[in-house]
C-alpha cells in the first residue's frame, strides 16, 4: 500500500505544491540486491511535521538518508521543490544539501574539539560569506532560541544529552534550511530530555512553519507531528493524522 499524497488536500497553486515528493523510490543493498525500500511514494507539504514510524529495520533511516541526499536511490525519483535531486551530480547535491536541508542525528554528531558556538557556526562558515561578527550574532540568536545561549563556550563533553541535542538542532537550523530531517532525535535521551526536544521541534514547526520529517519507533514521539506514516518492510503501509495536531 503506497501513498502519493497527504491528508491535507491542496490545489494547483504553486504555493501549495509539496515541498517534497517521492515517486516509486527503491533502494537495494549488496550483491544479493536486498530491498531496503520497495517503491515508496508519498509527499510532504511545506510546513508539515511528518513522523515516519516503525520498528528498527523497516526502512526509516534509509528513507531519511535518501531524502537528505546522503545516499542514492536505486530507482525512482525524489523531487524537492522543483528539483529532481536523484539526477543531481555529487558536487551539486552537496551544495544543495548544505543550503536546503538540516539533519539531526540520534547521537548528536557534535565535534568534540569545538565549543557549542563553534559547532553551530560551522555550517555558516561552509555555506555563507558572512563575516565573523555576522556569524556570531546569528549563532547567538539561534542558541537563545533553543535555550542554550548560556552554554555557548562549553564543549560537548560538558553538556547533558538533552543539551547536546538542542545544540544539534541549532546547528541544523542555523542556515535556515527548507527541511529538517531528524533521525530518532530522542533515541539516545531519557524521557524528560526527550520530551523537551520533541516540544522544541513542535514549537519550531508551529511557530516558524519549519518543515520537519522525523523517524521514530515511538508512538508517543510520533504524535508530536501533524501526520504519521507507518512503515513496515521497506514500505509505507498506512498514514494517519496525529491526535495532537
Amino acid at each position: 500500500m503506497q501513498h502519493s499524497g497527504n491528508l491535507n488536500g491542496g490545489t494547483d497553486d504553486a504555493s501549495t505544491q509539496p515541498l517534497l515528493r517521492l515517486e516509486s523510490v527503491v533502494k537495494t543493498y549488496g550483491e544479493h540486491q536486498v530491498n531496503a525500500l520497495c517503491g515508496v511514494s508519498t509527499s510532504v507539504a511545506r510546513g508539515e511535521f511528518v513522523s515516519l514510524m516503525g520498528a528498527s529495520g523497516c526502512g526509516k533511516s534509509t528513507l531519511l538518508n535518501l531524502i537528505a541526499g546522503l545516499d542514492f536511490v536505486s530507482s525512482g525519483k525524489i523531487i524537492f521543490g522543483a528539483d529532481d535531486i536523484t539526477s543531481i551530480a555529487d558536487e551539486a547535491l552537496t551544495k544543495f544539501r548544505g543550503k536546503k536541508i538540516g539533519f539531526i542525528f540520534q547521537f548528536f554528531n557534535l565535534l568534540s574539539t569545538l565549543t557549542v558556538e563553534e559547532n553551530v557556526s560551522l555550517p555558516l562558515e561552509l555555506t555563507t560569506k558572512l563575516n565573523t561578527g555576522e556569524r556570531r550574532k546569528k549563532v547567538m540568536a539561534m542558541l537563545e532560541r533553543v535555550g542554550m545561549q548560556d552554554r555557548a563556550h562549553f564543549y560537548p563533553a560538558q553538556l547533558s544529552g538533552g543539551q547536546m541535542q538542542r545544540v544539534a538542532i541549532a546547528r541544523a537550523l542555523i542556515h535556515e534550511p527548507e527541511l529538517i530531517v531528524a533521525d530518532e532525535p530522542t533515541g539516545n535521551l531519557d524521557s524528560e530530555n526527550g520530551l523537551k526536544v520533541l516540544t522544541l521541534l513542535q514549537e519550531l514547526n508551529r511557530n516558524l512553519g519549519q518543515t520537519i520529517i522525523m523517524a521514530t519507533h515511538s508512538e508517543e514521539a510520533a504524535q508530536f507531528g501533524n501526520r504519521i506514516l507507518q512503515m513496515k518492510d521497506g514500505q509505507i503501509v498506512s498514514e494517519r493524522l496525529c491526535r495532537l495536531s
